[in-house]
């Protein structure tokens, strides 16, 4: 890319994230300024061809869009504060983590004081910003998306998800939820057969394709979920809870903690009682606080 024609770009925030994403810029061709409370984490990027800018005011000056990653939306608003920076006209994409009312909230304040402001959520650890393994998540207005999305891409997959700008947080959190429960999951099956001697190596292989199956029963579980309507296609719920239970026996025999099958099985209990039992499995969404549209 010819530097003479890539985008300028500011990075506000040089952790981990921050750096990663300035050098990420650097590579693309992209004239980049940085910005770090601490300025010496600036120096090897500097090394590679960034300005670091004396001041926030100047360094949202230097670029066409400034991303910000701090530490949360309380540092962002105390260095905004403490900063006589002019934001009128500027283009801010907060990659942030935070939860989607705090995302609401500084759209609203970025607004008021004549910015463009989009929220992000960054899907990937810092090794992968700058290939298409990194997905990041960006909320707001499109055509502020549109608008930059050319010069966004340097950093990974970039995906847009709608104009409310709290999706990107909802998505990051959706996300983590995902992560952790099939996580757990592996652990509980990893435990009960470390208790015979497999180890954790050797059952990975088969709770992947356990893990691969039971995604892609997903889509046709979602157009259950929208239309509200179970029918027990596969297995009935009742059918599960008792799978359940063999879980939960299985594990207090060998000595495993059983906390995970226990609460799976309270709220398929729930479900039950409430009539459900021979509805499917995705029936228990009302159990996360969703009621039936119909």
């Amino acid at each position: 890319m010819n530097n003479k024609t890539a985008t300028p770009v500011t990075v506000i925030g040089l952790g981990l994230m921050g750096q990663a994403l300035a050098a990420a810029f650097l590579k693309a061709g992209h004239p980049t300024t940085v910005w770090n409370r601490t300025a010496s984490k600036a120096d090897q990027l500097v090394a590679e061809g960034a300005r670091l800018a004396p001041t926030v005011g100047d360094a949202l000056k230097a670029g066409s869009l400034t991303i910000i990653c701090v530490t949360d939306y309380q540092a962002m608003h105390e260095l905004f504060g403490a900063s006589d920076a002019e934001l009128g006209g500027t283009m801010l994409i907060n990659l942030t983590s935070g939860d989607s009312a705090q995302a609401r909230e500084a759209a609203q304040w970025a607004e008021q004081r004549g910015a463009h402001y989009l929220d992000g959520a960054i899907m990937a650890i810092p090794p992968a910003i700058g290939t298409a393994e990194a997905m990041i998540l960006h909320s707001g207005p499109q055509s502020d998306f549109e608008a930059h999305k050319s010069t966004l891409d340097a950093l990974g997959t970039v995906t847009y998800l709608g104009a409310d700008h709290g999706l990107a947080s909802l998505y990051d959190v959706a996300g983590l939820a995902m992560m952790w429960s099939v996580l757990n999951a592996w652990l509980q099956g990893t435990a009960l057969l470390r208790t015979a001697g497999v180890d954790a190596a050797t059952y990975a292989p088969f709770a992947q394709q356990i893990a691969t199956g039971v995604a892609t029963w997903l889509p046709g579980y979602a157009e259950q979920i929208d239309s509200g309507s179970f029918p027990a296609e596969v297995s009935a719920l009742e059918t599960d809870a008792r799978a359940m239970t063999h879980l939960i026996e299985e594990s207090e025999a060998a000595g495993v903690n059983a906390e995970l099958p226990k609460l799976i099985k309270a709220m398929a209990d729930r479900s039950i009682a409430a009539g459900h039992g021979r509805e499917q499995y995705p029936v228990l969404i009302e159990e996360f606080g969703t009621p039936r549209d119909n």
